[in-house]
């Protein structure tokens, strides 16, 4: 059963059009939340409008790079809780052009934390950052006390964001957390270079699947839906003791290759093709994989879903999405 801790709470969400922000947003409009949405760029085929979440929401146009914009929305709108969600996510976009990777990824985020600083509305702020954060290291899972040592653009911009985060807390007192997940997948993400929906997409077309790399790469990956319920957790327990200022990993513990899940979403959709396996795929980390022992123990936080039926449910949503579109 449902609490009543986000009715009429004035919510601030960045990144709300993209996979986690949109499936956020829904919950949080579900949960009666009054929700301000930051918004950079228009996308027609959201998942925020599949969601018919667009009317529902207050709409403020602008980039997490405009301070002035960001210290006013907080303002106007008296804004409680704060999930800071906006970033440019792709590894090989971050690695072709790693300048707007850092205006996205690290000048957004010390842009809203010091605006959140400044607005005493704000009582609760989660921070997005990832497991890419950790950097390579030997010792697998990782957990929270792993250096945070990035070296690629994408990896450096979580390392710098989760750091900076912290130290506003240190510093300034800000009730903020930080939020270290694996490779999420779910129904709304429009980014088909992206092994999940670029596989249901294929084969939806009768195309063979591409792997980019070896096909060996070990990823953790994280279904959309227990990420949101993980966030929404998470920010219920701001300020409580052993959780601002903290850092928490959220992950179903699994390990899986990308060949390996490629086969998997094949065999769930019935589906005879081989991929293809280009082994073109640099500046990635090879191994990784997350503890999530901190967050079970701290906010009692448990996954929702196996990773097959998350993954029919993905399925599903792209079928419907390709059956409702020429």
């Amino acid at each position: 059963m449902e609490n009543n801790f986000w009715r009429d709470r004035k919510v601030f969400v960045t990144g709300c059009t993209g996979l986690l922000g949109s499936w956020l947003t829904e919950a949080l409009v579900r949960r009666g939340a009054e929700v301000v949405g930051l918004v950079r760029d228009l996308v027609p085929a959201s998942n925020l409008r599949s969601l018919s979440c667009w009317e529902k929401i207050d709409v403020v146009r602008g980039d997490v790079a405009d301070y002035a914009l960001l210290e006013r929305a907080l303002n106007e709108y008296e804004v409680d809780a704060v999930f800071h969600l906006a970033a440019q996510t792709i590894v090989g976009t971050a690695n072709r052009c790693p300048l707007s990777t850092f205006e996205s990824n690290i000048k957004g985020t010390w842009n809203l934390l010091e605006a959140c600083r400044r607005v005493a509305t704000v009582k609760r702020v989660v921070v997005a950052s990832s497991d890419k954060a950790y950097g390579s290291h030997e010792k697998l899972p990782y957990d929270e006390t792993a250096p945070l040592m990035g070296e690629h653009p994408y990896d450096v911009s979580k390392s710098c964001a989760d750091l900076i985060a912290r130290s506003y807390h240190l510093t300034y007192g800000l009730p903020v957390s930080v939020t270290r997940c694996g490779n999420l997948f779910g129904g709304g993400d429009l980014n088909w270079n992206r092994i999940v929906p670029g596989t249901i997409r294929s084969v939806l077309r009768g195309e063979p699947p591409v792997i980019r790399s070896d096909g060996t790469y070990i990823r953790d990956y994280f279904y959309v839906k227990d990420a949101v319920a993980a966030y929404l957790l998470l920010a219920e327990r701001i300020p409580g003791e052993g959780v601002s200022g903290e850092a928490f990993n959220f992950s179903n513990e699994i390990q899986v290759t990308v060949l390996e899940l490629t086969r998997t979403i094949l065999r769930l959709m019935g589906s005879e093709l081989e991929p293809t396996v280009l082994g073109e795929a640099a500046g990635e980390i090879r191994h990784q994989y997350l503890k999530a022992a901190k967050a079970r123990e701290i906010l009692g936080w448990q996954p929702l879903f196996e990773l097959e039926k998350a993954l029919a449910e993905t399925i599903a949503w792209y079928r419907d999405f390709f059956r409702a579109r020429p």
